[in-house]
């Protein structure tokens, strides 16, 4: 049996809980207020990542920009996570999960306060700045959580964990579109109608007045990101490293990455989830856009509800893969889940009417066990465990998809005209995905190397 040391763990010095902290860096058993804390993380960066599908929309008309121009929005975002991801695994292994989440938060915490210099420059780079910023702080927090929420119990159920924190993801999804419904998207006519209607300073001063209202939303995520700082430096953490013997040298991390990287199914794991990041971030990003394209006679405000229903379509496809996993092998929830993506773009190409929108919330329902079964999928590739938070930190750096599935899907509404066909481009992403959890079905994977 593996070797193992006692941890004592305390939230607020109140609750206690006594648990073995393994050699491979998971625990006997799972601390339930530090989990807990770990997955409040999740709808942090969930409820981030909604309000750009609400900046997207309101940059476009502002800044009369078209999609491909408007996507960036989604590439600066997901820049952010590509260049911050591995030394976010650096970090973490010159300090801890903890003290990582912490500066992770306060990187957050900067980017939200660039908001109002950005808004008060009016110019659409400096707000691309703000986001590029927010997304190094929310790539540290998510490196980090990813794996801890994995590393918080036992090895078996590291899937379950993760799918599991995953869940509260939507809230922070959720909450997020509603403060951009509300604080952001004004009722009457939609934007570009009323924009429309103006010319030179009474467009400008209609522009700068929308732009402030930008800054609503953030003003409330600076106040919880402080809240949660305060709980974590309180809280005390496991180390979920791996213990080393005397005689282990340490892994040197550009040896790390090339040793990774020679492992094909962990690179093939890391290209699943490039994919299916650029899938999620792309619907959630261009129903909004798909609603008004095909009733006119709705306003932003009205068509964001359909982007909430798309984040209750994920919960609740979530929390339906979570129980078929528990009867079911993971792999096989996420073969059957893609399946059915690729059948419902199937239809939407078919049926081009406003159906579509309904059928892009359904498609984020079958979306919901994704990333959780190909992230941690993956992470079983590895063999030793000294790699673990560097492999943790490259599969991050997969969210750059959603910086480049945006763009390719704004490209090709831009081309055809028509943004219901843009959503043909998923057959790639759904596809991926379906030979990802066919192949490990038929060719299972022992857990011991990747060769």
């Amino acid at each position: 049996m593996e070797n193992s040391t006692k941890s004592k763990l305390s939230g607020f010095g109140l609750l206690k809980a006594h648990c073995n902290e393994l050699n491979n860096g998971y625990l006997s058993k799972t601390p339930i207020f530090q989990f807990v804390l770990v997955s409040l993380l999740f709808p942090m960066w969930g409820a981030a990542a909604s309000l750009n599908d609400i900046l997207i929309t309101q940059f476009k008309s502002i800044f009369q920009l078209s999609n491909l121009a408007s996507a960036y929005v989604q590439s600066a975002f997901s820049l952010g996570y590509f260049l911050m991801a591995i030394p976010a695994s650096w970090l973490i292994k010159k300090t801890s999960y903890k003290l990582t989440i912490i500066i992770g938060l306060l990187l957050y915490l900067v980017g939200c306060v660039l908001f109002f210099p950005a808004s008060a420059a009016a110019t659409y780079g400096f707000f691309l700045v703000a986001l590029f910023v927010l997304a190094t702080g929310l790539t540290v927090i998510e490196t980090a959580a990813d794996t801890d929420s994995a590393l918080l119990g036992p090895e078996k159920q590291r899937t379950l964990r993760l799918n599991i924190s995953q869940t509260f993801l939507p809230f922070g999804s959720i909450a997020g579109i509603l403060l951009g419904k509300y604080l952001i998207f004004s009722g009457g006519e939609n934007l570009d109608e009323q924009l429309s209607k103006l010319s030179g300073s009474a467009r400008i001063r209609f522009g700068e007045q929308a732009l402030q209202k930008t800054l609503q939303p953030y003003k409330y995520l600076v106040m919880v990101i402080a809240i949660m700082i305060i709980l974590f430096l309180i809280t005390q953490f496991p180390s979920g490293k791996p213990k080393q013997k005397d005689d282990t040298p340490k892994a040197n991390l550009g040896q790390t990455v090339i040793q990774l990287l020679k492992n094909h199914n962990f690179t093939y794991g890391m290209f699943t989830l490039f994919m299916y990041v650029g899938l999620q971030v792309s619907v959630w990003s261009f129903t909004i856009r798909l609603a008004l394209n095909l009733d006119h006679s709705i306003n932003e405000r009205t068509s964001s509800n359909f982007v909430i229903g798309s984040y209750v379509a994920f919960f609740i496809g979530r929390i339906i893969a979570d129980y078929l996993m528990k009867k079911f092998p993971h792999l096989k929830v996420l073969l059957w889940y893609s399946i059915l993506g690729f059948a419902a773009i199937g239809y939407m190409m078919i049926d081009r009417s406003f159906d579509g929108v309904y059928v892009a919330i359904l498609i984020s329902g079958l979306m919901g066990p994704g990333y959780a079964t190909i992230y941690t999928e993956t992470l079983g590739f590895i063999k030793d465990a000294r790699q673990t938070e560097t492999a943790g930190a490259m599969l991050v750096m997969m969210v750059v998809g959603g910086g480049v599935w945006p763009a390719i899907q704004g490209w090709v509404a831009d081309a055809t005209g028509s943004m219901t066909i843009s959503f043909a481009v998923h057959f790639l992403t759904f596809g991926a995905m379906i030979i990802y959890a066919y192949h490990y079905i038929k060719h299972p994977f022992n857990g011991l190397t990747g060769e």
